[in-house]
């Protein structure tokens, strides 16, 4: 009997492994995680004092500017206008999470209306918060739009939370988040999301 649990063990440990094999199969291989986030900003100098001197990040380095006069470089490299220029990009450091990278582009067919989160390509980032009254009251000191919150979530797996969306000066969302006690869904879940206590 020993034997036998001990060969569908090893099955089992078999059968997990080839998954395991298979799954990686259809992945891009090597992801280690997120190393940015980029964004278009109307004004680069704009977007670069609001992440500084609202979020605390700072300016690691710019470079730029990219065009092609008479090619198709920019559209063949990120799918934009031919004649679609990157006037500069700057990358931030923001505390212990993904690096921001920010984009002034100018380009003959820009869209410059802002999507909303419920628009296709709608988005926002959310930053970590110790204190999420004392981030949201300073947004507001600082002349920024704060919607309805702090909204504490107290049902369902992301119970312990707490968030507020802010709108930056250019028209995007910015989401602060907290939860110091962690969330309910870690008591049985199998993968932990990321956090900065962590």
């Amino acid at each position: 009997m020993k034997k036998l649990a001990g060969i569908v063990a090893c099955a089992g440990v078999l059968l997990t492994a080839s998954h395991s094999a298979l799954a990686q199969d259809k992945v891009v291989p090597g992801v280690r995680g997120i190393d940015h986030i980029g964004f278009t900003v109307p004004d680069i100098e704009q977007g670069v004092s609001f992440f500084r001197d609202v979020l605390g990040c700072q300016e690691a380095m710019r470079f730029g500017p990219f065009s092609d006069d008479e090619g198709t470089f920019m559209q063949d490299l990120v799918d934009v206008h031919p004649r679609a220029v990157i006037k500069q990009i700057a990358m931030m450091r923001c505390g212990q999470g993904s690096n921001i990278e920010l984009f002034e582009y100018s380009a003959p067919d820009q869209i410059t209306k802002m999507p909303r989160n419920s628009d296709h390509g709608g988005f926002h980032i959310a930053f970590y918060v110790k204190d999420i009254e004392a981030a949201v009251q300073k947004a507001k000191e600082l002349g920024l739009k704060a919607f309805m919150g702090p909204l504490p979530i107290t049902e369902g797996p992301a119970a312990g939370q707490a968030i507020n969306y802010v709108l930056t000066p250019w028209g995007s969302y910015i989401e602060l988040i907290s939860y110091p006690d962690g969330m309910a869904y870690e008591k049985d879940g199998a993968t932990r999301l990321w956090a900065p206590d962590q």
